[in-house]
């Protein structure tokens, strides 16, 4: 097993430009060997082309980049998301799950603007997908980037607890597999599966324990307990529920940039959780510098 040193600040959920994060890979590398991060994962939704640029950032900095990629998934109208370390970017079935995923998200997105811009909203498709920029996945937050930028809202935060969420009239539902699946596909894939902040209530409704239950059956491997969008409560059922699953803890920022206020670091996970994930993967070899295993 590879040994990860003890006093390792190790973040292992971020974002870049590549889906909705504000910043390209190598400057959310950059900010986080700022912050004091020795070893962080990439995880954008459902797109690996930002790993390349953060192994390159990550080797000049110092900071281990981890490979990674946030898997959307949907259980009874619910978003899932969960996070795959690790997995072969090449395998078929993963790939094309994710592929499948990306392009509902443009029509959805589309679809979204369209309903916003005829109820007099300030944004059009084009300046969410010069927003966006290229090949990135689309999501909700490049709307609300819009809509912030034209005034209409400060924050981004702001537009998700209005015209944005999840059960509002603007909402429209996009193609993503069920979390089970979702799960079984990045195990294929030699991935290590952990379930993204599983009890946010802020985003809307959560799943049950036993939709938890099931992705542990199928092989989940660990659940994101500490995440900003957990409270106390939240992070203490989580902690319960990992434990009587025997699944790992992780803790993260879940950072976008400028877009959302999460910090690098503001949680983290243990350096003996990244050790078993890093044992357990077998899809992919350990970018960044240092921390190899095998």
């Amino acid at each position: 097993m590879t040994a990860v040193r003890p006093d390792s600040v190790i973040d292992l959920h971020t974002h870049s430009l590549c889906s909705d994060g504000r910043e390209p890979p190598a400057t959310v590398v950059r900010e986080a060997a700022r912050a004091g991060v020795d070893v962080m994962a990439l995880t954008d939704h459902d797109v690996v082309t930002g790993w390349a640029e953060a192994d390159a950032a990550g080797r000049e900095l110092g900071v281990c980049v981890v490979p990674g990629v946030e898997v959307s998934c949907s259980w009874r109208g619910v978003s899932v998301h969960l996070l795959a370390y690790l997995p072969d970017p090449q395998d078929p079935a993963l790939r094309g799950e994710l592929e499948a995923s990306r392009a509902s998200r443009e029509t959805r997105l589309l679809r979204m603007v369209d309903l916003l811009a005829a109820d007099g909203y300030p944004v059009s498709a084009e300046e969410v997908l010069e927003l966006a920029g290229p090949g990135a996945t689309l999501g909700r937050p490049h709307i609300a980037d819009v809509l912030v930028r034209n005034g209409v809202f400060p924050v981004r935060d702001r537009a998700f607890e209005s015209v944005l969420a999840a059960d509002g009239p603007y909402y429209v539902s996009h193609y993503a597999p069920s979390p089970v699946r979702a799960t079984e596909l990045v195990l294929a894939a030699g991935g290590v599966p952990v379930m993204a902040h599983p009890f946010a209530s802020a985003r809307g409704r959560v799943v049950t324990d036993g939709v938890v239950e099931e992705m542990a059956d199928a092989g989940l491997a660990g659940l994101e307990v500490d995440h900003r969008d957990h409270g106390p409560r939240e992070r203490e059922h989580a902690a319960r529920l990992a434990s009587r699953l025997g699944l790992l803890r992780t803790g993260s920022s879940d950072y976008h940039g400028s877009g959302k206020p999460n910090r690098l670091a503001e949680n983290t996970t243990r350096p003996q959780v990244l050790e078993q994930i890093i044992a357990a993967g077998t899809g992919h070899r350990l970018l960044g510098a240092g921390l190899r295993p095998g």
